[in-house]
């Protein structure tokens, strides 16, 4: 009977969908699902409808929750984190404080100022799970699903010694349907090979099972046709002009590039369609929308508990490959130990891999084309500088962060990206303890008076050279 810790077990979404995936799978239905949250509501209306499952489906597994997360770890032989660190209303102030400054954002939940600071709020969370798996169950297999998914991961990375991880998306799973359509093959007849980072991999090989087929010149031909096009306007877009499909949806990908968010025109042009299509706060919005609909209704009473087919969601199946032996392959987020030769050391990548009773396995890469490393870079970049700064609750990184992401650098200047973090720690101080007593420097506006004499400087010998290669070639021309 394997323990399956679920830490941040009062999501109504990611606990029930894996909760039931788990109970649908043969190898997996004698568990002890042990859920545990910070509090009870819904964390007793999630165990009391996993309840009903196992009664009603007459399985041999078990459930039972705390508030005690060390409870939970103790002696577990699988750990699934999926939590959210302020809830909705941190998420609130990550979505509305960079609006103020013209930073639109869709998602908003793994880069930008809104994925900075969940990194930030997240990130120490994460690294006391670790250390206190490293003492209860050093064994364990950590299954993390919460966002930022790349700066969480890389941050684990950096603190697990002993604990083997792996960071679980679905961007993978859902692009292949849509791809599949595009290029008329079902997404099971197509061997395709994906790298890159969360939420910016690429797909960079695209092949008909039945006969070897390239279906990369398919589907550069269908995206230029209208009606394709206009269903992934961002996607389509990135790869016309770099050469590569992505593995997110318009609405993540146009946060994590400048081109796409950081004008009214652009806007209009890439980002016009609803919800995660591009709408401003799609995502806010959507969890704003659920917590009204259900803030006096537990939903779980009136849902079905018969189960069924599995989700898309990998974690059953790296559970089922990993308690069997049966070999699973999947895009997994790990430590980059040169999996990819062209990005960072270190970072968190997502690569191919490969799941047995040993654990997990990624597959070496190599080099990414450059043009979508160099892409991949510029995200890199910012969740290096996020999980320096929360390691280090150093405000000062955390700003530079938030002034080399990508939109944010599309659409402040760096006064104004200074700003926009002093604002977005001074509302978040009861999530960010860590932070207390470390202020960002001050930086006012030196004003210039319009009759001032610039302080007389030896002029820099290569600028010399060049002004009087520029007098040679003036006094050349007027002689002429």
């Amino acid at each position: 009977m394997p323990k399956i810790a679920m830490i941040g077990a009062g999501s109504m979404v990611f606990c029930k969908t894996l909760s039931m995936d788990i109970l649908a799978t043969p190898a997996l239905r004698n568990s002890e699902l042990c859920l545990m949250s910070r509090t009870r509501p819904k964390l007793d209306r999630m165990e009391n409808f996993i309840s009903r499952v196992i009664a009603e489906n007459q399985l041999p597994a078990t459930v039972w929750s705390t508030l005690d997360r060390r409870e939970a770890l103790k002696d577990a032989d699988y750990v699934i984190i999926m939590i959210q660190v302020g809830g909705l209303e941190a998420f609130r102030l990550d979505y509305q404080i960079p609006l103020k400054y013209g930073v639109d954002q869709c998602i908003g939940d793994s880069l930008g100022p809104g994925g900075i600071f969940r990194g930030l709020r997240t990130i120490p969370v994460l690294v006391d799970i670790v250390r206190e798996m490293e003492e209860l169950c050093p064994d364990a297999l950590l299954l993390n699903y919460s966002n930022p998914m790349a700066a969480c991961c890389f941050a684990i990375g950096r603190v697990a010694e002993k604990v083997q991880f792996v960071g679980l998306c679905h961007g993978v799973q859902t692009t292949l349907d849509l791809i599949g359509r595009y290029v008329d093959v079902p997404k099971d007849q197509i061997d395709y090979v994906t790298g890159g980072i969360n939420h910016m991999g690429w797909f960079l090989s695209l092949k008909d099972k039945r006969d070897g087929r390239d279906l990369y010149p398919i589907l550069r031909e269908r995206v230029e046709l209208p009606e394709y096009y206009v269903n992934e306007k961002v996607r389509c877009e990135v790869m016309r002009h770099f050469g590569y499909f992505m593995t997110e949806s318009t609405g993540h990908l146009s946060e994590y590039l400048p081109w796409f968010r950081s004008s009214q025109r652009a806007l209009d042009l890439y980002c016009d369609e609803p919800s995660f299509g591009g709408e401003s706060g799609a995502y806010y919005n959507y969890c704003q929308m659920l917590a009204d609909k259900y803030k006096d209704i537990d939903y779980l009473e009136s849902e079905d508990a018969e189960l069924g087919e599995r989700s898309v969601e990998y974690c059953s199946h790296i559970l089922e490959a990993h308690e069997t032996d049966r070999v699973f392959r999947l895009s997994a987020n790990v430590r980059n130990d040169g999996y990819i030769s062209n990005l960072p050391e270190g970072c968190c990548v997502e690569v191919p891999a490969f799941v047995d009773r040993m654990g997990i396995h990624p597959m070496q890469i190599g080099k990414l084309p450059p043009q979508l490393a160099a892409l991949n870079q510029s995200n890199v970049t910012v969740q290096t500088l996020t999980v320096e700064g929360g390691l280090a609750c150093d405000p000062e990184l955390v700003m530079n962060a938030v002034a080399l992401d990508p939109l944010t650098s599309a659409c402040c200047t760096l006064k104004e990206a200074r700003e926009m973090t002093a604002e977005l720690f001074e509302s978040q101080r009861e999530w960010l303890p860590q932070f207390e007593g470390r202020a960002l420097r001050s930086t006012p506006t030196i004003s210039i008076p319009p009759a001032l004499t610039p302080v007389d400087v030896p002029l820099d010998p290569a600028l010399a050279i060049a002004n009087r290669f520029g007098e040679l070639a003036e006094s050349k021309l007027t002689e002429e």
